[in-house]
């Protein structure tokens, strides 16, 4: 008999149409589980009802629920994200309550990994001062900066802060531009893991004062929020860049702003801000060496398609009383 989980979503056409797709998945697993809707801006007791006897909920929209709703959700098992962040969650008082978290299992890694290189190409050839050259009719006339602030990445070092799905795929991509590769993880990988990858592992004072291009790829969380600030910023080569796609946080933006000002480093390129959407009069947006685009760096069809089959499988794998795969661990 199909165990039932709850896809809680806005009450649209596009969340039912997910709830489609999740179901028709779902047969495809076997039929261990079945999806049913609940809309997102339903009171905390209506949602207790209509989550009753759920053995996981799937979110599609970040802090849809409290920690207070899951303690009236008895057969709750499983909070099964279609993302790869989960700093919106609670993991510790979840766990507490013998709720896992899983994330999607690197099903947007790609897309992340080849939008962090877009950045660092953006930033360094000033894509982004070209096209609006262009479509404000100045041409070339209208572009800013020396030749020698144009770079290619050839011969660059690039130092990737977390070696996990988005950076390792980052570090394999970056052989194709000839960069020299390095890297600093907390976590300890299989030697084939981190060969694999084609980077070194370097201390993180190391990494920071010997690369051209700092790219993060960390989860926010109490030990990695403003993990570069203004003593960080001070150990970077002052023609090095920062590159961000992960999330706003992870950078104290405010040293940030003063790194670039004052030449402590040449630039960045940021998908994330430590608040979203940006300010319009955040100094950010009129620096010449700052490539800043909206939080889309998941955005690939490619990645949804992934997403949803992860979470289908995962939680058909609870059902069947299986290993359950991505877990987060509380922090």
């Amino acid at each position: 008999m199909s165990k039932e989980a709850v896809f809680l979503a806005k009450d649209n056409a596009d969340s039912r149409a997910r709830l489609d797709t999740l179901n028709l998945l779902a047969k495809q697993n076997g039929d261990a589980v079945v999806f049913k809707f609940a809309d997102a801006a339903l009171s905390e007791a209506d949602l207790a009802k209509e989550c009753k006897g759920a053995i996981a909920i799937h979110p599609g929209v970040p802090r849809s629920f409290t920690t207070d709703l899951i303690r009236k959700l008895p057969d709750l098992k499983l909070v099964q994200t279609g993302s790869a962040g989960t700093d919106w969650l609670d993991k510790t008082a979840l766990a507490e309550m013998g709720v896992r978290v899983a994330n999607n299992g690197g099903a947007n890694a790609v897309a992340v990994a080849e939008h962090a290189i877009a950045l660092m190409f953006s930033v360094y050839r000033k894509l982004d001062v070209q096209i609006a050259s262009v479509k404000a009719g100045t041409w070339m006339d209208g572009v800013k900066g020396a030749p020698e602030e144009y770079h290619t990445l050839v011969g660059k070092r690039v130092g990737i802060v977390g070696l996990g799905r988005i950076g390792s795929r980052v570090a394999k991509r970056l052989q194709g531009w000839e960069c020299d590769v390095v890297f600093h993880d907390v976590t300890k990988f299989a030697a084939e893991y981190e060969q694999a990858s084609g980077a070194r592992r370097v201390s993180f004072e190391t990494l920071l004062s010997t690369s051209d291009i700092v790219t993060l790829h960390v989860p926010l969380e109490r030990t990695t929020k403003h993990m570069m600030s203004d003593r960080e910023f001070a150990l970077m080569k002052p023609t090095a860049i920062l590159v961000n796609t992960c999330r706003g946080p992870v950078v104290d933006e405010a040293a940030l702003i003063r790194a670039v000002q004052k030449k402590t480093i040449f630039g960045a390129g940021l998908d994330v801000t430590e608040i979203e959407p940006v300010s319009m009069d955040n100094p950010l947006l009129k620096m010449q060496n700052v490539v800043v685009t909206p939080h889309l760096a998941t955005r690939a069809i490619e990645s949804n398609i992934n997403a949803a089959e992860f979470v289908v499988a995962n939680i058909s794998r609870l059902a069947r009383g299986g290993e359950v795969l991505s877990i987060v661990p509380p922090v």
